[in-house]
């Protein structure tokens, strides 16, 4: 076994001449060859731990290559850990101005197994453990069957990672993967590769193995493609990354060129039956935005052992109490127009939106941007009293007829047949049933309607294109509720880690706390109630080292009776400001039996709870 020595191979000078051209002669160089002889560096062992490699290049003014069992690199000084014993090559060389040249490869025996460097579940669960390997598929097969996801890609921001596709799949919007994590690039679309076929043609894909059996090894065989690649990996479980040398995930043929580097990848989602690997794809070779393509897989257990669910279309899940929400807002007629802002979108069958488009500046170049101009003629009046509608078009033209609502949330229509142009080619319009089903409900902090989106049920396609309407000013009959201020004594706010569950907790009143015997605002004021508002500020935080850094927080309200009793809507709290949470219940609250804020997770991560100052700036009653 060679170890701890310096190596210095054997050289031959070549020197590079241009021919003259013929009309005037010019001389040109490319510099000096370095030859193998003047190639110098170092290749040893740890002295305790042999699996542990230590590249170290000593050839000044050069660009190192190295070849390893583990992948390329380019590093004067790396590190490279094998875990298993066997024979291994390595081969150096440099590119220097004179080109490339390359030295003998060097053979190294390693006797010894040192386990730890795949001693994390995520190598188990890439790999099936050491002896082991694991084979994996696109979730997409020659059916054009996803078993596990909605399709077999999907698209990120190329700073997304592990932790905001995780957020993400907890329902956080852009705004607070953003705020949390710190990331600029970052936004999702999970597109359904049903209604998106356009995405890559259904087809048997191939195979894709990752072994550690005597090496980490990976075969991926590229049915598509036409090739089988079979190379080496290493993956960080730390950072979430994955690299192969001399071999690519499985992917579509379509994008074959539209990655420089198939071996640099994010590891998203990693779990025992399902995995999803990120590379970025390139503007210039794409001719598209920089973004991040997540394929997603599945292993082939879990497609072997896979049994469809005979389940029915999922369908919006409208709030409780929906019918009297809209009632409300209805009590004699309200009239309907498009918002402004977010006019449009695509809605899957349960009603979410395909698209983030929060504002005009989100759409994209391939629909264009809302023009409110456009539309700003057209209101859709609907009359709870006797059923009428009254429909206007941009153009001012009137239809009236009437409407039925039913307890999905469908509304049918007769007499009317709406149709104009919203953005580019996207037009407003009923279903080929006359129909809009509610998708969504959109509601303010006092629980008052200011919005709802309708979709129109696509014939062909499992999908809806949604509309965003809003109530017109005027428009209902009756005002929305009013908010009373409380009078609060921050003197008597209690506040910490009142529970020793880690969390920060601001009580400002609890049956079975502090507060009890002398509250800082009057109880009496919470006897009758429909909504809370609570704007917080918080000073002088300072956490740990290696803290979370973005925490859930939320109001925690029980009333008289403990019923109703929950949470109100999530916030991000991520250190010192100020922060407005709500509590809307849905259904009318009578008295006070908990009132607090948690934040939850950060006590444990508060270095000094001490130094931490909380005020309470304002308590709104609806």
């Amino acid at each position: 076994m060679k170890t701890n020595k310096l190596y210095i191979v054997f050289s031959l000078l070549a020197v590079l001449m241009l021919g003259f051209s013929a009309c005037q002669p010019e001389e040109y160089s490319l510099g000096e060859m370095i030859t193998q002889n003047n190639l110098k560096y170092r290749i040893v062992q740890d002295a305790e731990d042999p699996n542990m490699v230590i590249l170290q290049s000593l050839t000044e003014g050069v660009t190192p290559l190295w070849v390893t069992p583990m992948g390329r690199s380019s590093h004067i000084v790396d590190t490279v850990r094998i875990p298993f014993s066997g024979d291994y090559q390595f081969v150096y060389g440099v590119q220097s101005a004179g080109g490339f040249v390359q030295a003998d490869t060097f053979d190294l025996t390693i006797t010894t197994t040192n386990l730890m460097y795949v001693d994390d579940p995520l190598w188990a669960l890439l790999t099936g453990g050491v002896g082991e390997e694991k084979t994996w598929l696109l979730d997409l097969n020659e059916e054009g069957q996803s078993r596990y996801f909605k399709g077999p890609l999907y698209f990120f921001g190329t700073d997304d990672n592990w932790d905001s596709r995780a957020l993400y799949g907890k329902g956080k919007d852009t705004d607070a993967v953003r705020d949390a994590l710190g990331l600029e690039d970052t936004w999702n679309w999970s597109p359904v590769w049903e209604g998106n076929q356009w995405l890559m043609p259904a087809a048997n894909f191939g195979t894709m193995t990752f072994s550690l059996q005597g090496n980490a090894t990976v075969s991926v065989n590229h049915e598509v493609l036409g090739r089988v690649d079979n190379g080496t990996y290493f993956l960080d479980a730390d950072a979430k990354r994955l690299s192969l040398t001399d071999a690519a995930p499985l992917h579509d043929e379509g994008r074959d060129g539209h990655v420089i580097n198939w071996g640099d990848i994010r590891v998203m989602n990693l779990t025992e039956d399902a995995m999803q690997l990120g590379v970025i794809r390139d503007e210039a070779l794409s001719g598209e935005g920089p973004a991040m393509l997540v394929y997603n897989y599945v292993s082939k257990d879990y497609y072997d052992n896979w049994v469809p669910e005979d389940l029915p279309d999922p369908e919006p899940e409208l709030p409780s109490g929906w019918q009297e929400d809209v009632s409300k807002v209805v009590t004699t007629s309200i009239t309907w127009t498009l918002s402004d802002q977010t006019p449009l979108n695509w809605c899957n069958l349960d009603g979410t939106r395909m698209n983030e488009w929060n504002s005009p500046e989100d759409y994209p170049d391939w629909l264009g941007t809302p023009d409110p101009s456009v539309y700003e003629g057209f209101a859709l009046t609907m009359n709870s009293e006797d059923n009428t509608v009254e429909y206007v078009a941009p153009d001012g033209t009137t239809e009236t007829g009437t409407y039925a609502l039913d307890e999905k949330g469908i509304y049918t229509f007769d007499g009317i047949a709406p149709s104009f142009s919203v953005i580019g080619w996207a037009s407003f319009g009923l279903s080929a049933d006359n129909q809009l089903r509610i998708m969504s409900i959109e509601k303010d902090a006092a629980g008052k309607v200011t919005g709802m989106w309708v979709g129109a049920k696509d014939p062909e396609k499992p999908e809806y294109m949604g509309f965003h309407l809003v109530p017109a000013a005027g428009g209902a009959s009756e005002e929305g509720p009013q908010a009373t201020s409380l009078t609060f004594d921050n003197s008597k706010l209690a506040y910490g880690d009142i529970e020793e569950k880690g969390n920060l907790r601001l009580e400002l009143f609890n049956e079975y706390g502090s507060t009890k015997a002398d509250p800082p605002l009057a109880t009496s004021e919470l006897a009758s109630f429909n909504s809370l508002e609570v704007t917080f500020t918080l000073s002088g935080i300072t956490l740990n080292e290696g803290a979370v850094g973005s925490y859930d927080a939320s109001i925690l309200y029980s009333d008289a009776d403990w019923n109703p009793s929950g949470n109100g809507e999530t916030i991000i709290v991520n250190g010192d400001g100020t922060y407005t949470a709500t509590f809307a219940p849905g259904s009318l609250s009578e008295g006070v039996m908990v009132f607090v804020v948690d934040i939850v997770g950060m006590g444990e991560d508060i270095a000094d709870m001490t130094a931490v100052t909380a005020t309470i700036d304002e308590v709104l009653v609806y």
